[in-house]
């Protein structure tokens, strides 16, 4: 029985740290413009799908997947430029409806251009599973966990020891107030995107090995990587990935004890109940009235 549990944890838990960074994804953009980029998911696909490409086409491992991430960045970049910047100001919900066009666009252009094929990519360090308790743990899921945990402190060093990490931090406090200091949120904006496009490439890079990649498995990530968001409160980085470890094991146990067909449905009956009874999620900001 604890073989079992620890089995459907480890892969709750690896899974999880996928939605984590998706979800950190989204608190970027939320933070820098309040807009939901339900084009995140796409990042992820594309982190993939690059990293079996340049592996295909001879590259070696490391640089493949150092293109692999940079790439989605600069299609972050792109996003941001081209879609986004032109409708500065439109409302919010207008800014959505793009980014789930660019999505669209983004998904329909990597059919096109790398097929509709399902591929797997290779283990960093081998497929030979380590034993722990009764239960098995692959190292990619270690490789998942460690790289995510040092992208945790990497951006908690970012935001908290850098001039350009505190900018955006400022931003996305007060927008506003930011410009009259002189933040260029413009600025914190383009880079919002790229460090989402990076982040959401990075989980589907370190995924792949275990779960495999198509030019459509962006669509069931991104959102789970917003329920993710949402859980853990929407615009907090410790939230979201407290809150896509807790999708990722919650769904894994669902699974495994209840039915793998609700799989998929798990998180989305999460989201439902923490809008009806924590709707500021885990650790979102309450908000508060001075009179």
């Amino acid at each position: 029985m604890l073989a079992q549990f620890l089995q459907f944890l480890f892969s709750g838990v690896t899974v999880g740290a996928t939605y984590a960074l998706a979800a950190l994804g989204f608190t970027l953009i939320y933070n820098a413009s309040h807009v939901i980029n339900f084009a995140q998911g796409e990042f992820i696909m594309l982190g993939g799908m690059l990293a079996v490409f340049f592996t295909q086409a001879g590259l070696p491992l490391p640089v493949a997947l150092l293109l692999a991430v940079l790439l989605p960045a600069l299609v972050g970049v792109l996003v941001e430029k081209l879609a986004i910047e032109p409708v500065k100001g439109a409302p919010t919900v207008s800014l959505i409806i793009i980014t789930i066009g660019a999505s669209l666009v983004i998904r329909g252009l990597t059919q096109v251009w790398l097929g509709k094929g399902t591929h797997s990519l290779p283990a960093f360090s081998g497929d030979a599973p380590l034993a722990l308790l009764g239960a098995t743990l692959l190292p990619q899921s270690l490789w998942v966990l460690g790289v995510t945990a040092l992208v945790v402190a990497a951006l908690w060093g970012f935001f908290n020891h850098t001039l350009l990490g505190k900018a955006m931090l400022a931003t996305s406090f007060n927008s506003l107030a930011a410009q009259l200091v002189g933040v260029h949120t413009g600025r914190v904006l383009f880079l919002s995107f790229a460090m989402s496009g990076a982040l959401g490439a990075l989980g589907g890079v370190l995924v792949t090995p275990i779960t495999l990649t198509s030019y459509d498995v962006g669509i069931m990530l991104g959102l789970k990587g917003f329920v993710a968001a949402v859980v853990g409160g929407l615009g907090n980085g410790l939230g979201a990935v407290l809150g896509g470890l807790l999708v990722g094991v919650l769904e894994a146990l669902g699974a495994g004890y209840v039915s793998s067909a609700y799989k998929d449905a798990i998180p989305f009956a999460l989201i439902l109940l923490m809008l009806f009874f924590m709707p500021q999620g885990l650790l979102g900001a309450r908000n508060t009235e001075r009179v």
